[in-house]
């Protein structure tokens, strides 16, 4: 049988209880963790994504992509306060469906966490290059584009994830005081925006409302507004941050989901709101070809395209590489414009942390539970960090960011979200049926009804995803099955009836599996 190696719950659970945590946490801190988490490239720079799918439109696609998040955070908090381990939804599923589906997960995260990272490199990129050219510097093109537009590689993106890399390897973390400040810098920048835009909106730039339709006209998977929802779910990844808080919550019955739908509704009404002050501003009409023709994001027709009407001095939103600081300069706010510029310098690397961090905690779990080589989870003696995993993860990381566009990975990047939400969707039912009885420190309200809509959401986006992301995840999971049967099923420790401690207790030797509760 493949799905026999199931992870006892109850072994998980006396990890948890080892920990000790205390109940320090409260619906505010919950919040506020949340939009830290959230508020990121999705905001900075998928805006102008979003403006070439849907056009004005993009105000519908930020309500679209922030529901499905809310049934999938309602999901995800469930099992987070049940068991409140490191390993995301990859621990979730293993003790809920098995080995197989858990090791699929834990595959798929990989597309969520690592590319995710090199997303958010390349638009500190160009947050960082266009601070740059507004001081007179002025780095050429092909050291600061991919070949997607005509560079060579993007440099910068590459030596910012090589930066966080090594700080993460010698143990350099953020503190809540230092992640603090990093949301009032993002959320500053983002009210002082949004102050800026509002008074100058025009009615006419909202006209037509929806350029290229609900799906795209005609033209393919991937436009119109539910094809900018799917990729602008992009800008609500880590609102997981605050469920996975659910162990160290006072009262997490209540104060779970008030994080939870708190941080989103705050983070969506920002969205909204500098959404429309870009849009009245400046316009968001996407870019069409010579003929007509849609063009998608990061393809070289629409770099081409972007290139000729900047030679006859225009730059639409939608071929801003920085598009909120280009909002404000093009309305006269030149300096202010600079300081959402290095508002985003500053923030972003923050993000990239926190994804690369959250990748090399997914694969040593992985390779504790003898999935993945060992080696994967040796500790510097020094550092003690997992250094050989964050190494050989940041470097991926670097390259995706050199050579491919913000758009396409943060498509690539939801595709494997998706797939995890859908499978947390999915455990939540099944725990339900097969042990309801078991302590909830959190139920998910209306599951019959919210976890459903959680699985259809998350289809239905990933449908309306380009088509070149939609299949990175089938291709990208059948490399997986590959390496699964040829590696590791022989070397997990649950199939050779061991069980490893989580990394909260290194030291201590494997555990005989208990006898899995009925």
């Amino acid at each position: 049988m493949i799905f026999d190696r199931v992870k006892p719950l109850d072994a998980i659970l006396a990890t948890a209880e080892k920990k000790g945590l205390q109940r320090t946490l409260g619906a505010f801190q919950l919040t506020m963790l949340g939009i830290g988490a959230i508020i990121g490239t999705g905001i900075f720079v998928l805006t102008s994504e979003a403006a070439q799918k849907a056009g004005p439109g993009m105000m519908i696609s930020f309500l679209i992509a922030a529901a499905v998040c809310a049934v999938a955070a309602l999901c995800y908090a469930e099992l987070a306060s049940m068991v409140p381990v490191s390993g995301s939804a990859y621990t979730y599923t293993y003790a809920v469906m098995g080995e197989l589906l858990a090791w699929m997960v834990g595959w798929a995260l990989i597309l969520e966490y690592a590319v995710a990272a090199s997303a958010v490199s390349v638009g500190w990129s160009g947050y960082f290059v266009g601070l740059l050219a507004s001081w007179g510097i002025v780095l050429p093109d092909a050291l600061v584009m991919g070949p997607y537009a005509g560079g060579i590689m993007n440099l910068p993106a590459l030596l910012i994830a090589l930066l966080i890399t090594c700080l993460l390897m010698i143990g350099t973390t953020e503190s809540a005081r230092v992640n603090a400040v990093l949301v009032a810098i993002k959320v500053t920048a983002l009210t002082v925006f949004i102050v800026l835009t509002l008074p100058v909106i025009k009615g006419a730039n909202f006209e037509p409302f929806t350029p290229n339709g609900w799906f795209g006209a005609g033209h393919g998977a991937g436009l119109g507004i539910v094809g900018a929802a799917a990729s602008i779910f992009f800008a609500y990844v880590g609102f997981d941050a605050v469920s996975t808080a659910a162990e160290e919550t006072k009262n997490p019955q209540k104060n779970v989901p008030i994080g939870l739908i708190g941080s989103l509704g705050i983070c969506t009404i920002f969205y909204l709101l500098v959404a429309a002050g870009a849009i009245g501003a400046m316009g968001s009409q996407p870019v069409n070809g010579p003929a007509g023709e849609i063009l998608a994001p990061g393809t070289p027709a629409l770099a081409a395209q972007c290139q000729s009407l900047l030679a006859m001095g225009q730059e639409p939103l939608v071929c801003s590489r920085e598009a909120l600081a280009h909002v404000l300069r093009e309305i006269g706010h030149e300096r202010l414009g600079d300081m959402i510029g290095i508002a985003a310098f500053l923030a972003l690397p923050s993000v990239i942390l926190i994804m690369l961090f959250g990748q090399t905690r997914i694969f040593f779990v992985m390779a504790r539970d003898g999935l993945l080589p060992e080696f994967l989870s040796k500790i510097h003696p020094k550092w003690k960090t997992p250094h050989i995993v964050t190494m050989i993860t940041g470097s991926v990381v670097a390259v995706f960011a050199a050579f491919l566009p913000v758009g396409q990975l943060a498509d690539i990047s939801n595709s494997g979200t998706l797939f995890a939400f859908f499978m947390v969707a999915i455990a939540v039912l099944i725990l339900r049926r097969k042990q309801p009885e078991r302590h909830r420190p959190f139920r998910t309200p209306m599951v019959w009804i919210v976890a459903p809509l959680a699985i259809f959401g998350t289809l239905g986006l990933y449908l309306n995803l380009p088509t070149e992301a939609k299949l990175v995840l089938p291709v990208w999971g059948s490399i997986g099955l590959v390496v699964y049967f040829l590696y590791s099923r022989g070397k997990s420790h649950v199939g050779r009836g061991i069980i490893d401690v989580h990394e909260d207790d290194p030291d201590a030797p494997p555990q005989p599996v208990p006898p899995i509760r009925d």
